[in-house]
């Protein structure tokens, strides 16, 4: 399969690394111009900078900015007005060790809603912006990077596992508003995945245990999320294949659903 985005514009959140770096690169590699965004201005830049080499000729441009507030979605907005393609990524998520049903009584407001205000709010900020855009246009792409976690409820991440079913939510509403348009809403949903934040917390745990990271993460695997059927964690390519799949004109027959890269951790068929 070819898929050509050249003439396309591209919007991925939360991409200077992990699923998000991987998603925009490969979104360069078809040809589309990429606006990659992240908190910071010296990550934006470093990022711009390593894909532009990684990928000679690609046109990789960045926005620094705080996406899980109004004032940082607006500002986005200002840099760049208009794009045929969102990928709505940026999120992150509070790995906690889980005792009981205590541990879950303990958590504050301010997780529920810092994650709810960056894992959600940030994508629906943005598509409102942006899908108008798309279906005057009669073309467009949003994708919504949620997790097996939508389905499948971790009780160590209750608080990550809301936002991720919220965005299942969000992504098939908005599908069914956008019927008929020539634009398409999806949503993702990776497995564990050897991305920044896991990868980190799995590479700490190994060093804290003596142990490599790949028996980390197969520990993880074996108390955590035994049914993975590839019994390993995804790599973040792997992840990003699904989300410029999606993205692409091959895929428009593909709207309002949930694509799972899991692994085959949730067991059911659908």
């Amino acid at each position: 399969m070819n898929i050509d985005l050249k003439g396309k514009k591209a919007i991925v959140t939360g991409s200077t690394a992990g699923i998000g770096r991987a998603t925009a690169e490969g979104l360069a590699r078809t040809g589309a111009s990429v606006v990659i965004s992240g908190r910071g201005n010296a990550r934006v830049d470093e990022a711009v900078q390593q894909i532009r080499q990684t990928i000679p000729g690609s046109n990789i441009t960045g926005v620094a900015a705080n996406l899980a507030t109004v004032e940082g979605v607006e500002a986005f907005i200002a840099q760049v007005p208009d794009a045929d393609i969102l990928v709505n990524n940026v999120g992150t998520a509070y790995i906690r060790d889980y005792n009981g049903i205590e541990d879950i009584a303990n958590i504050p407001d301010e997780d529920w809603l810092g994650l709810f205000q960056l894992n959600v709010m940030s994508g629906v900020r943005m598509t409102r912006h942006y899908l108008p855009r798309m279906v005057k246009k009669g073309w467009g792409r949003v994708v919504f990077v949620s997790s097996e976690s939508a389905v499948n409820i971790p009780k160590e991440m209750l608080d990550y596992g809301m936002t991720k079913t919220a965005q299942l939510a969000v992504s098939r509403g908005l599908a069914e508003a956008a019927a008929g348009t020539g634009v398409t809403v999806n949503a993702v949903l990776p497995g564990p995945t050897r991305s920044e934040i896991l990868g980190d917390f799995m590479a700490k745990q190994a060093e804290a245990n003596g142990i490599t990271q790949d028996e980390a993460e197969q520990g993880f695997l074996k108390a955590m999320r035994p049914t993975t059927l590839i019994q390993r964690f995804a790599t973040t390519d792997e992840v990003a294949n699904m989300i410029v799949y999606a993205c692409s004109e091959q895929a428009s027959a593909t709207t309002g659903a949930a694509l799972r890269v899991d692994g085959g951790v949730v067991r059911f068929v659908a």
